[in-house]
């Protein structure tokens, strides 16, 4: 059994990710910035909470003593708001601030802390320079020159520093995660909910993907295995491009009975700023390094994961 600590608990896959820990016997640690009331604490054993402050740069630091393992989840919602200036400062600062604080609590409180196992994105890769792109991105690849590609790498670099101190570093690039609650998903949902399956712009751009069930296994495998370390592409085997999967959804969905409507790039772009780059941008990223440790996926293919996902 082992203490785990995560930043960002309190998200999508921190959630899931912690009742996975919980389920395995392990006790997990939460990191809030306030501890919720009794009332409002889930009551499942082996769960507690501890509180930190980014901005103010402290944290409990009891938690840091009784833990082996850092999963390091926090960073604010790169696609929750429009990118304004003062909110792309936010998706920055929020990733390299809480990297600083954890790097500054192992220093100065005694630990025995195993690992810290990292969140990063496949908004490190550029776009594909042809579709198909026969040679997917690899973990090797320089980061984009572009806003995404640049958070990455600040984000995967403010974490470094962990691996000077004889702690094992993983980072999980992580592609876009299909959950039944919530997440991308969910905005893929929304419009077949009145019968329209939307594609976005021509539909040929081609999206890495990772079901959450098999993105909380790889947590837990970088813990579990102390072979693992460096980076790995947190995606399936399988990417599809964006018409497959709508049609794909929208066919389990309601069957036979939905509209296609291709939504026009220019539209996209006028709703969503400059995030629309994100959102049209093809990217092919390849799983093969992580399958090559040996990792089984249990959702490899679309399919299998809408399945379980709408």
């Amino acid at each position: 059994m082992a203490t785990v600590l995560i930043t960002g608990g309190t998200g999508l896959i921190g959630k899931e990710l912690s009742k996975l820990l919980l389920q395995k016997g392990d006790e997990v640690i939460i990191l809030t910035r306030k501890i919720p009331a009794i009332g409002h604490r889930s009551s499942a054993i082996g769960l507690h909470y501890a509180e930190w402050d980014i901005e103010k740069q402290t944290i409990d630091s009891t938690a840091i003593q009784q833990t082996d393992f850092i999963i390091h989840l926090a960073g604010a919602g790169v696609a929750d708001k429009r990118w304004s200036p003062k909110r792309k400062k936010e998706i920055v600062d929020s990733r390299i601030q809480s990297s600083a604080l954890i790097i500054k609590s192992l220093k100065e409180t005694p630990n025995k802390v195993k690992a810290v196992i990292s969140a990063s994105a496949i908004g490190w890769y550029g776009a594909d320079p042809s579709i198909p792109n026969i040679n997917p991105f690899t973990e090797g690849d320089k980061p984009d020159s572009k806003f995404l590609g640049d958070t990455c790498r600040l984000w995967e670099e403010s974490i470094e520093p962990v691996t000077s101190m004889d702690i094992r570093l993983v980072i999980l690039r992580t592609g876009i995660v299909l959950s039944k609650k919530g997440g991308a998903l969910k905005e893929f949902i929304k419009p077949l909910r009145s019968g329209i399956a939307a594609i976005l712009g021509n539909g040929k751009q081609m999206i890495s993907w990772i079901h959450i069930d098999d993105l909380c296994r790889m947590y837990v495998d970088a813990i579990e295995n102390a072979s693992r370390s460096g980076v790995y592409n947190a995606v399936a085997p399988y990417p599809v491009d964006n018409k497959t999967l709508v049609l794909d959804l929208a066919r389990q969905m309601r069957g036979r009975f939905f509209i296609t409507l291709y939504v026009p790039s220019f539209i996209l772009k006028w709703m969503l700023g400059e995030m629309s780059i994100e959102v049209l941008k093809s990217a092919t990223v390849s799983a093969n390094k992580i399958r090559e440790t040996g990792f089984q996926f249990l959702f490899p293919t679309i399919e299998s994961a809408l399945k379980q996902s709408w």
